[in-house]
Protein backbone atom coordinates (compact mmCIF):
# COMPACT_ATOMS: atom_id res chain seq x y z
CA UNK A 1 0.00 0.00 0.00
CA UNK A 2 1.62 3.29 -1.23
CA UNK A 3 0.25 4.97 1.82
CA UNK A 4 2.65 7.74 3.27
CA UNK A 5 -0.15 9.16 5.72
CA UNK A 6 -3.78 8.68 7.23
CA UNK A 7 -5.47 11.48 4.90
CA UNK A 8 -7.95 10.83 2.63
CA UNK A 9 -5.71 11.69 -0.17
CA UNK A 10 -2.22 10.41 1.53
CA UNK A 11 -1.26 7.38 -1.00
CA UNK A 12 -0.21 6.88 -4.39
CA UNK A 13 -3.95 5.39 -5.12
CA UNK A 14 -6.23 8.67 -4.13
CA UNK A 15 -3.29 10.71 -5.32
CA UNK A 16 -3.81 9.11 -8.64
CA UNK A 17 -7.13 9.78 -8.66
CA UNK A 18 -6.93 12.94 -7.70
CA UNK A 19 -4.55 13.73 -11.12
CA UNK A 20 -7.61 12.12 -13.02
CA UNK A 21 -9.60 14.65 -11.84
CA UNK A 22 -7.44 17.10 -13.08
CA UNK A 23 -6.81 16.31 -16.53
CA UNK A 24 -10.53 15.59 -17.27
CA UNK A 25 -12.61 17.80 -18.61
CA UNK A 26 -14.85 19.77 -15.77
CA UNK A 27 -18.20 18.21 -17.46
CA UNK A 28 -16.68 14.58 -16.73
CA UNK A 29 -15.27 15.29 -12.80
CA UNK A 30 -18.82 14.62 -11.44
CA UNK A 31 -18.76 11.42 -13.43
CA UNK A 32 -15.33 10.17 -12.09
CA UNK A 33 -16.24 10.72 -8.79
CA UNK A 34 -19.76 8.97 -9.44
CA UNK A 35 -18.54 6.23 -10.98
CA UNK A 36 -15.72 5.94 -7.96
CA UNK A 37 -18.27 5.80 -5.50
CA UNK A 38 -20.59 3.18 -7.31
CA UNK A 39 -17.78 0.67 -7.96
CA UNK A 40 -17.77 0.59 -4.46
CA UNK A 41 -21.54 0.00 -3.50
CA UNK A 42 -20.99 -2.14 -6.22
CA UNK A 43 -19.13 -4.69 -4.47
CA UNK A 44 -21.42 -5.42 -2.37
CA UNK A 45 -22.42 -9.20 -1.78
CA UNK A 46 -20.02 -10.27 -4.84
CA UNK A 47 -16.65 -10.99 -2.31
CA UNK A 48 -14.78 -8.18 -0.57
CA UNK A 49 -14.19 -4.69 -1.73
CA UNK A 50 -10.67 -3.89 -3.28
CA UNK A 51 -8.47 -1.31 -1.74
CA UNK A 52 -7.53 0.78 -4.38
CA UNK A 53 -10.84 0.74 -5.01
CA UNK A 54 -11.86 1.92 -1.31
CA UNK A 55 -8.86 4.16 -1.27
CA UNK A 56 -10.70 5.93 -4.64
CA UNK A 57 -14.32 5.88 -2.72
CA UNK A 58 -12.98 7.44 0.15
CA UNK A 59 -10.79 10.35 -1.96
CA UNK A 60 -14.32 10.83 -3.83
CA UNK A 61 -16.30 11.00 -0.74
CA UNK A 62 -14.27 13.64 0.44
CA UNK A 63 -14.54 15.80 -2.49
CA UNK A 64 -18.39 15.55 -1.75
CA UNK A 65 -18.41 15.91 1.57
CA UNK A 66 -16.33 19.06 1.75
CA UNK A 67 -19.47 20.45 -0.14
CA UNK A 68 -21.57 19.67 2.25
CA UNK A 69 -22.64 23.15 4.48
CA UNK A 70 -19.92 22.82 7.31
CA UNK A 71 -18.04 19.77 5.55
CA UNK A 72 -14.80 18.87 6.15
CA UNK A 73 -12.22 20.66 3.74
CA UNK A 74 -9.98 18.88 1.53
CA UNK A 75 -6.74 20.19 2.46
CA UNK A 76 -3.81 18.50 1.36
CA UNK A 77 -1.40 19.32 -1.79
CA UNK A 78 -2.11 15.64 -2.99
CA UNK A 79 -5.91 16.24 -4.16
CA UNK A 80 -7.29 18.07 -7.06
CA UNK A 81 -5.78 20.88 -7.95
CA UNK A 82 -8.18 22.23 -10.80
CA UNK A 83 -11.63 23.63 -9.70
CA UNK A 84 -14.80 21.10 -8.88
CA UNK A 85 -18.10 21.39 -10.34
CA UNK A 86 -20.27 21.51 -7.56
CA UNK A 87 -22.02 17.85 -6.84
CA UNK A 88 -25.34 17.21 -7.52
CA UNK A 89 -26.58 16.49 -3.72
CA UNK A 90 -27.81 12.95 -4.17
CA UNK A 91 -24.08 12.29 -4.33
CA UNK A 92 -24.25 12.63 -0.60
CA UNK A 93 -26.38 9.05 -0.22
CA UNK A 94 -24.16 7.57 -2.74
CA UNK A 95 -21.19 8.60 -0.96
CA UNK A 96 -22.62 7.34 2.79
CA UNK A 97 -23.16 4.11 1.24
CA UNK A 98 -19.50 3.66 -0.74
CA UNK A 99 -18.10 4.44 3.19
CA UNK A 100 -20.22 2.01 4.92
CA UNK A 101 -18.79 -0.68 1.85
CA UNK A 102 -15.19 0.48 2.87
CA UNK A 103 -16.05 0.04 6.45
CA UNK A 104 -17.64 -3.42 6.47
CA UNK A 105 -15.93 -6.65 7.28
CA UNK A 106 -14.96 -7.60 3.68
CA UNK A 107 -13.13 -4.54 3.06
CA UNK A 108 -9.63 -5.14 2.56
CA UNK A 109 -8.48 -1.23 3.01
CA UNK A 110 -10.54 -1.46 6.85
CA UNK A 111 -8.26 -4.90 7.47
CA UNK A 112 -4.90 -3.42 6.39
CA UNK A 113 -5.95 -0.14 8.51
CA UNK A 114 -7.39 -2.15 11.62
CA UNK A 115 -3.96 -4.12 11.04
CA UNK A 116 -2.08 -1.12 11.06
CA UNK A 117 -3.64 1.20 14.05
CA UNK A 118 -7.04 -0.33 14.98
CA UNK A 119 -10.51 0.66 14.97
CA UNK A 120 -9.86 3.82 16.61
CA UNK A 121 -6.82 5.22 14.48
CA UNK A 122 -6.58 8.53 12.59
CA UNK A 123 -7.93 6.64 9.48
CA UNK A 124 -11.06 5.30 10.96
CA UNK A 125 -11.76 8.21 12.07
CA UNK A 126 -11.75 10.34 9.30
CA UNK A 127 -13.33 8.06 7.40
CA UNK A 128 -16.15 8.39 10.19
CA UNK A 129 -16.30 11.71 10.36
CA UNK A 130 -17.04 12.08 6.68
CA UNK A 131 -19.62 9.35 6.61
CA UNK A 132 -21.07 11.33 9.58
CA UNK A 133 -20.81 14.94 7.60
CA UNK A 134 -22.37 13.74 4.67
CA UNK A 135 -25.39 11.85 6.38
CA UNK A 136 -26.09 14.96 8.36
CA UNK A 137 -26.85 16.77 4.79
CA UNK A 138 -28.81 14.01 3.05
CA UNK A 139 -32.18 15.58 1.65
CA UNK A 140 -34.77 12.64 2.92
CA UNK A 141 -34.79 11.33 6.63
CA UNK A 142 -34.23 7.52 6.54
CA UNK A 143 -32.71 7.23 3.01
CA UNK A 144 -29.16 6.69 4.63
CA UNK A 145 -29.17 3.89 7.24
CA UNK A 146 -27.30 4.90 10.54
CA UNK A 147 -24.48 3.58 11.21
CA UNK A 148 -24.33 0.00 12.76
CA UNK A 149 -22.59 -1.30 15.41
CA UNK A 150 -20.26 -3.18 13.27
CA UNK A 151 -18.75 -0.50 11.81
CA UNK A 152 -19.00 2.02 14.84
CA UNK A 153 -15.68 3.08 16.45
CA UNK A 154 -15.36 1.47 19.67
CA UNK A 155 -15.77 4.95 22.63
Amino acid sequence: MGTWDTGHFDSDTAADFAADLDAAAVDGRTELVRGALVRAIGTDGVGGLDESEAVVAVAAAALVAAQCPGGPPVETVYGPDEPLPRFPEELRSVAVLALDRVLAEDSELRELWADAEGEAGPWWRGVVALRTALAATVAIPGQVPELSGAVRPPV
